[in-house]
């Protein structure tokens, strides 16, 4: 799997690939406050260790999760970040603005991200190790400024078009006409749902005022 792209499972059970778009839009589908708490990952320090290696951050350069380093305070505030992302990136899908103390708690995370180095002997780039909690923290919140203070990209955020679905993604596609969460799930799913409909018969439809039984 690329980094940055995850596997998700629905509630039914079906896995599917999902491409956030961002690497703080990747931290929104690890859990989040109220009904998001069922489908939490990060538990633990070893689970964000273990997940930020399959991340946009792997994408940049090599990670095990040997090189994180994590405490679990460092944890909390990382699930606090992402917890108050999910009251912003919908404020933004929906063309709102969001609360001003929600930008401010993201301002608060923004301390100095992972540092990169390139290792003299292949030119390789390589993290400088241990790559800490708090790091984390503020390549999570970094992003999300990024997005949230560039127009060209806060106006790309969005919420999937199905209605039964809460996934957020920043679309970077050329056109800038993404609508699903995923193609293999909700996309195939309103596909299949209309083709239903354009070949619904008026013989096979309910008659109006006719109980369906």
């Amino acid at each position: 799997m690329i980094p940055g792209i995850h596997m998700l499972a629905s509630a039914g059970g079906q896995r599917f690939s999902f491409d956030p778009g961002s690497l703080s839009i990747e931290l929104l589908a690890t859990g989040g406050p109220g009904e998001g708490r069922r489908w939490e990952i990060l538990h633990r320090p070893a689970d964000l260790a273990d997940w930020l290696t399959r991340t946009r951050l792997a994408a940049a350069a090599p990670l095990s999760a040997g090189d994180v380093l994590v405490r679990p305070a460092e944890l909390a505030r990382i699930r606090q970040l992402r917890d108050t992302l999910w009251a912003v990136a919908p404020a933004l899908a929906h063309g709102e603005r969001p609360d001003p103390a929600d930008i401010e708690v993201v301002n608060g995370c923004a301390v100095d991200p992972p540092r990169l180095r390139v290792d003299p002997a292949d030119l390789g780039r390589r993290w400088v190790t241990p790559v800490t909690g708090a790091q984390v923290l503020g390549a999570f919140a970094r992003d999300a400024l990024h997005v949230i203070g560039t127009p060209a990209l806060r106006e790309r955020v969005r919420e999937c078009a199905d209605d039964r679905c809460r996934l957020i993604f920043l679309d970077t596609s050329r056109p800038g006409n993404r609508r699903w969460c995923s193609m293999e799930r909700c996309g195939n799913r309103n596909k299949a749902r209309s083709h239903r409909n354009r070949h619904t018969t008026p013989s096979s439809a309910t008659p109006s005022g006719a109980a369906a039984g």
